[in-house]
């Protein structure tokens, strides 16, 4: 009986091998190359395969909250501009929160319990929550600081009746007035913020100490959210408040009060804002969190090109977001400031960063700072490991990840820290020595029993 050639056994028109160089099952040389190429392909996509499983976030969904200020920008701009879908993260919802205290309460529920994940968040903010030093039954609720959202452009705002007192930079022409008011008996000066240990408490707290008044016993202290403060100056609540942009352009534009003083003016390329994420969801979705971050980013920059300025008034001023006048965001975000006092010039120049100078950037020297402030004003009254509580919180490992793999390494600064820092008022901090920058401050609560903390 004739013997069946092997299937793998090439054929030509007879039953005989093909000639020439072959392997042990006789395919040719060529052939060997072709299939070890197709080999190699395959092996190559089945790689890939396996690296876009492990970068796919675990979760496109995150609920991330914001209060309606110009500062919340890249959380609107990586939304409208689709960067969380392009980081593979389309489900994430940007929602808007009534005032701080919303926030906090939203983020010691988690979306689990029908609050949100993280937040556009005063920078003071999660250490006071991983703390507990706000918390209900001061509960600790760990945060992680994941990048700071921008530097400057915060005002502290001063009713149109002390225009003619030049209350401006200098905080001390309050003082007739404050005299004033305790020589009646009647109702003290009333400055409000945003929230208790957050940083518009802390700009006007150190802006009227720099000017000799104790904010814990010389005037009264209340808590406003942003959007409400500027009606609340219409209808007399108030004589000055800070808080961020749109609210200290829009007061002038009503022409109820005008701007003593710009954060900047007072810390020159100050933090602010930060965005942060509850630990326990960064910790149970690592890639979902650089997903969030990179877009974050990436959302920086574009909001930081003088170009985009007209595009980002008018995204933030829709219902939705902002729901103001393009006239009440639109100076500011171009960096033009109107004090509105009838006296200064305008000055230009005056940009909210979002990433350039490394806005971006947590440096851990400055969460030091307001550690430090929230030591000077009595809510951390038995100290503090400083570099044991940032290390717990700020991930600035996660920013320098996460800006080499958008191919931002070169904005990856030298040092976590950024040196010693230099006040308005010729007070200089050294985050290697907080302890020190509060021994040498005149007015200051460490005890907080000066006074009743507002």
């Amino acid at each position: 009986m004739k013997a069946f050639p092997s299937p793998l056994t090439p054929r030509t028109g007879s039953d005989k091998p093909l000639q020439g160089s072959r392997n042990a099952i006789g395919f040719p040389a060529r052939m060997r190359k072709a299939l070890g190429v197709l080999a190699g392909i395959a092996l190559a996509l089945a790689a890939t395969g396996r690296a876009a499983a492990q970068d796919k976030p675990e979760t496109t969904k995150a609920k991330l909250g914001y209060i309606a200020l110009n500062d919340f920008a890249p959380l609107a701009i990586a939304k409208e501009k689709g960067l969380f879908a392009k980081y593979g993260m389309p489900d994430v919802e940007v929602l808007k929160q009534a005032s701080w205290g919303a926030t906090r309460d939203n983020l010691e529920l988690g979306s689990g319990n029908g609050g949100i994940d993280g937040a556009h968040i005063l920078t003071p903010m999660p250490y006071a929550l991983t703390l507990g030093l706000v918390t209900k039954g001061n509960k600790p609720c760990p945060m992680y600081i994941l990048a700071r959202l921008n530097y400057n452009n915060q005002s502290i705002s001063v009713a149109s009746k002390y225009a003619e007192d030049g209350i401006g930079k200098d905080a001390s022409p309050f003082k007739p007035w404050i005299a004033q008011a305790k020589k009646k008996g009647g109702k003290p000066l009333t400055f409000a913020m945003t929230f208790p240990t957050g940083t518009h408490n802390y700009w006007i707290r150190y802006w009227l100490a720099a000017g000799g008044i104790d904010p814990d016993v010389d005037v009264a202290t209340i808590v406003i959210p942003p959007p409400q403060m500027v009606a609340n100056m219409r209808v007399g609540n108030m004589d000055a408040f800070c808080v961020g942009e749109p609210w200290g352009q829009q007061l002038i534009n009503q022409r109820i009060g005008y701007t003593a003083i710009q954060t900047q003016e007072i810390w020159k390329d100050h933090p602010e804002k930060s965005f942060a994420m509850r630990k326990d969801w960064v910790d149970a979705h690592p890639i979902a969190t650089k997903a969030l971050l990179k877009a974050v980013m990436e959302a920086q920059m574009w909001c930081d090109k003088p170009e985009n300025a007209k595009e980002l008034a008018t995204i933030l001023s829709q219902k939705n977001w902002i729901n103001c006048n393009v006239e009440d965001l639109l100076p500011r975000i171009q960096g033009h400031t109107e004090y509105g006092d009838g006296k200064r010039k305008p000055k230009e120049g005056e940009f909210m960063k979002f990433w350039r100078d490394h806005a971006s950037f947590p440096y851990k020297s400055h969460d030091k700072w307001f550690l430090a402030e929230t030591r000077r004003w009595g809510f951390l009254p038995n100290g503090v490991d400083y570099d044991k509580v940032i290390g717990e919180v700020n991930r600035a490992d996660l920013w320098k990840e996460c800006a080499k793999a958008i191919g931002q390494e070169a904005m990856i600064p030298e040092s976590d820290s950024r040196g010693v820092e230099t006040f308005f008022d010729g007070v200089t901090f050294d985050p290697n020595d907080p302890e020190g920058y509060l021994a040498k401050l005149k007015i200051k609560n460490i005890d907080g029993k000066k006074g009743a903390k507002k």
